[in-house]
């Protein structure tokens, strides 16, 4: 059940859990908590202390202040408190570019390449009059202007490469667990026709998504 004011996106997936949870037959409660992160407890999300807790991080990270941007250091932060609840398992997507600390030249070189291969693989895999693809390009183009036009506390498109990621989960103390090429082989196949073009592979420990010889997304697990 979401509680009253939970953001509509939310709602839709607790909507889509829901009923993948009810055709196997498992018991299953959506709620939308916020809290800030010095209230993130195992109290404050409503865990007992040995019910097993899992942490997904799915392009969230990369949007939060880290110590270039403030000393307060948000994204560390979130980690560290993450860690400290003592998950099961946590697991992290991001976008693989390196778009956050790199000068700005070197920023919009990153850039033209990552986006580059990210548009082709729209242009081969979507008609143009396809209006899920218009949103899909709105959206990137203003990630895009955000990445190159803005900076400081205005940039929040602060993209990282997987190591500086595996250096950062490290340092808050998590430890990675290799994901398989059983696990690829099966996300490619989830994939169906497209996963002829689009490039799974496990690559140190992640599995990274890539088109055209260009890693653009890499999942990883961690505990």
């Amino acid at each position: 059940v979401a509680e009253n004011g939970a953001d509509e996106r939310l709602n839709s997936v607790g909507l889509l859990l829901g009923r993948h949870a009810e055709k196997l037959g498992i018991g299953f409660e959506f709620k939308v908590l916020i809290r800030r992160i010095a209230e993130l407890t195992r109290e404050s999300l409503g865990c007992d202390a040995d019910e097993p807790l899992a942490v997904n991080f799915a392009y969230k990270l990369y949007r939060m202040p880290d110590e270039s941007v403030s000393t307060e250091n948000p994204r560390d932060e979130l980690l560290r408190r993450v860690k400290a609840l003592a998950p099961r398992v946590v697991t992290l997507v991001e976008q693989d570019a390196n778009a956050n600390t790199a000068p700005f030249v070197a920023r919009v070189t990153e850039l033209c390449a990552y986006y580059g291969a990210l548009f082709d693989s729209l242009e081969s895999t979507m008609a143009r009059e396809n209006l899920k693809r218009v949103r899909i390009e709105e959206g990137l183009s203003r990630k895009v202007v955000n990445s190159v036009a803005c900076e400081g506390r205005d940039r929040v498109e602060r993209c990282e490469v997987f190591g500086k990621w595996r250096a950062r989960m490290s340092m808050a103390g998590f430890r990675l667990k290799p994901l398989s090429q059983r696990v690829a082989d099966s996300i490619k196949a989830r994939l169906g026709g497209a996963g002829n073009r689009v490039a799974v592979k496990v690559e140190n420990g992640g599995i990274c998504f890539g088109w055209m010889g260009r890693t653009l997304t890499v999942a990883s697990a961690w505990c």
